[in-house]
């Protein structure tokens, strides 16, 4: 039984969301049931940023792993690249609906001539949807974006299902809701927090799945409210590891570890967590598995949750409230 403590600190319940994941996808699924664009398309263009661009980047790893892949650009800035052409479909994604960087790429886009289609809790961008008759998913509001990958991932996949994009019949993510079990990795996210200590964590994996990297660090930062860093093999051997040599005290590397990994890539791994050691930095390899690719990241992404959650509580912090986003926000719209 989790102590008073825990709840007293966690106001928002964060550990539910974290236990309730797996139910997402069906939903998200069911949610962008008739959304859909019609036409013949070259890829697919993502406007999002911050955890509205999380959904984008497991796109592009697990489109990868298909025998029908396509190009996927994911945007995160307030203008296009001019090698963006409009024979891509563009899908908006801002859970809150008013991401100013993404209502400025919907404006350029739409008057570009671009097919669109958004997904959003509200907002801003659920009313230019409606107003230009674009199709639209309307996700649950009352999350932070980066706990409501799985609605954002579904829903996307949906749509570029409905738009002829992916041939998968998408059993694998309505299986999610069976084959995750957060309940069970909780433990083991606990543990891997008493690891770290209180350290900056550097997060590493395999150029495939930088993208777990990176939302690792990014759970971090916001549900954790500490520094943290990521990058991947074989880049850092090249470069980052030479700036262990002279700073590491505070430092303790995460290596996300895939044994489908190209095997050059597995050897650098340990080599890197073996030659480290010796400058003092401890290394903690977390094995990325499950029966299928999405299974794999699915569960990757909340034995992350359960690290960040942790790390959270563990220093007394809320693993929910962005106040310093919030406060940034309002500064750049003159509010405060």
């Amino acid at each position: 039984m989790l102590s008073n403590k825990i709840y007293s600190i966690d106001k928002s319940n964060m550990r539910q969301v974290i236990l309730d994941f797996p139910k997402q996808f069906r939903k998200g699924l069911g949610l962008a049931k008739n959304v859909g664009v019609s036409g013949k398309f070259d890829g697919v263009l993502i406007c999002g940023i911050g955890g509205s661009a999380l959904p984008g980047e497991i796109l592009s790893t697990w489109v990868n792993t298909l025998k029908t892949s396509f190009p996927i650009y994911i945007n995160r800035d307030y203008t296009v690249p001019s090698h963006i052409k409009k024979n891509y479909l563009a899908v908006c994604v801002s859970y809150s609906g008013n991401t100013e960087e993404t209502l400025s790429c919907f404006d350029k886009i739409n008057k570009d001539g671009f097919k669109i289609a958004g997904i959003a809790s509200g907002g801003k961008l659920a009313e230019l949807c409606q107003k230009n008759k674009i199709p639209f998913a309307l996700i649950p509001q009352g999350y932070q974006p980066r706990m409501a990958i799985g609605f954002q991932f579904a829903a996307l996949v949906k749509i570029l299902s409905n738009s002829g994009l992916i041939k998968n019949n998408l059993k694998d993510i309505l299986n999610l809701e069976e084959s995750l079990k957060p309940a069970e990795l909780e433990i083991k996210g606990e543990t891997l927090t008493a690891s770290i200590g209180g350290k900056i964590p550097v997060i590493y994996a395999s150029n495939n799945l930088k993208s777990l990297a990176q939302i690792w660090k990014i759970k971090f930062n916001e549900n954790s409210e500490i520094p943290a860093f990521c990058n991947y093999f074989p880049e850092l051997n090249h470069n980052e590891m030479m700036g262990f040599s002279g700073y590491n005290n505070n430092l303790h590397m995460i290596i996300l570890r895939n044994s489908t990994d190209h095997p050059r890539t597995l050897k650098r791994m340990a080599l890197t967590a073996e030659i480290l050691k010796t400058k003092g930095v401890h290394a903690d390899f977390v094995e990325v598995s499950g029966k299928n690719i999405l299974e794999k990241i699915f569960s990757n992404i909340i034995l992350g949750d359960w690290v960040s959650y942790y790390s959270a509580i563990k220093r007394g912090v809320d693993p929910t409230p962005v106040e310093l986003n919030e406060i940034f926000k309002k500064r750049m719209l003159g509010e405060i």
